[in-house]
């Protein structure tokens, strides 16, 4: 059996049985190890098709990540794939096949960051405007839900596992649980309110009696993601909204509609619950992209057909 077969062979099975990993998680590892073996199984190092881990050198990752970088792999997917090879050969020095981690301190090139999709506040009216069944259960639910998370810009996470008792009815404020399981309170718009205070009066008759989870699926239990991001997609069919729409897309209009009336970066972190500012910081290129979207717009030297015209009455 060729060597090579045998240690990767070795790895998927110490995945499988001491790590317990998942199928999906294996089928990854076979994936992206599969390529780096690929790529140098076809390349001079090795003339006769059999890999030898021991020999590889940091070079040869390099090069790796360079190939499947050319050929389109974005940087994600190479982080990944570097993640992948470091454990691979991390699992071969334990069992003494190597002496060192070729692909330590090699870093994925890093990819243009997309910038998050919102909807504008013409959108936002008419997704929420709706009096779709005002005493429909699963209508009044599904208000409440579009309110809150647009609202209090809310994780698709943070909105499911809400409690009852998450609410501050006197404060008007909920109490949420996020990343880390770090703890803020944020505050609820009148809006919100209002849809929530709707649906209490009809929760009950969904609910089962021990169920305390705020919003409830049609068996009484509480609602799963999934379920939301159905709803979600469903309001916005029905209410014709450009574009698709999902539990997060709600929550970045929120950030971005926030930046661009306040400012207030920080406050902006706060409410979304980000520990990190950099990450905040992607809305304000949203922010300014919408500047440049006005200015294209609106300034006479901007348009590309001024400026044509003004170069033929130079002429």
């Amino acid at each position: 059996m060729n060597s090579g077969n045998a240690a990767l062979d070795g790895f998927y099975t110490y995945l499988s049985s001491e790590r317990q990993y998942s199928r999906h998680t294996l089928s990854n590892y076979r994936r992206d190890l599969g390529r780096l073996q690929d790529y140098l199984q076809h390349s001079t190092l090795f003339p006769d098709g059999k890999v030898d881990w021991a020999r590889i050198e940091a070079k040869h990752i390099r090069n790796f990540v360079a190939w499947v970088h050319r050929e389109g792999l974005g940087g994600k997917s190479i982080q990944r794939l570097l993640s992948a090879i470091r454990s691979f050969y991390k699992y071969l020095h334990r069992e003494g096949l190597v002496k060192q981690n070729p692909a330590l301190g090699i870093q994925a090139p890093k990819s243009p960051r997309r910038l998050p999709q919102t909807l504008d506040v013409d959108q936002l009216n008419q997704l929420l405007e709706s009096d779709a069944g005002e005493t429909d259960p699963l209508e009044c639910r599904d208000q409440a839900i579009l309110e809150l998370i647009y609202s209090s810009g809310l994780r698709l996470s943070e909105l499911v596992s809400l409690d009852l008792h998450s609410i501050d009815w006197q404060e008007a404020s909920l109490r949420v649980v996020g990343k880390g399981s770090k703890e803020r309170l944020l505050p609820i718009g009148r809006k919100a309110m209002q849809a929530l205070d709707h649906w209490l009066d009809l929760r009950d008759s969904m609910a089962r009696p021990e169920e305390m989870a705020l919003f409830v699926s049609q068996r009484g239990t509480r609602i799963s993601s999934r379920s939301v991001q159905l709803r979600v997609d469903r309001r916005a069919k029905m209410q014709h909204t450009q574009g698709k729409v999902y539990p997060h897309r709600l929550r970045h209009s929120f950030a971005s509609h926030m930046l661009e009336s306040s400012g207030d970066l920080r406050a902006v972190q706060e409410l979304l619950g980000h520990s990190d500012i950099s990450t905040t910081q992607i809305y304000t290129h949203l922010d300014f992209r919408h500047l440049m979207d006005v200015y294209d717009k609106a300034h006479p030297r901007a348009h590309k057909q001024s400026h044509n015209k003004a170069e033929k009455d130079d002429d």
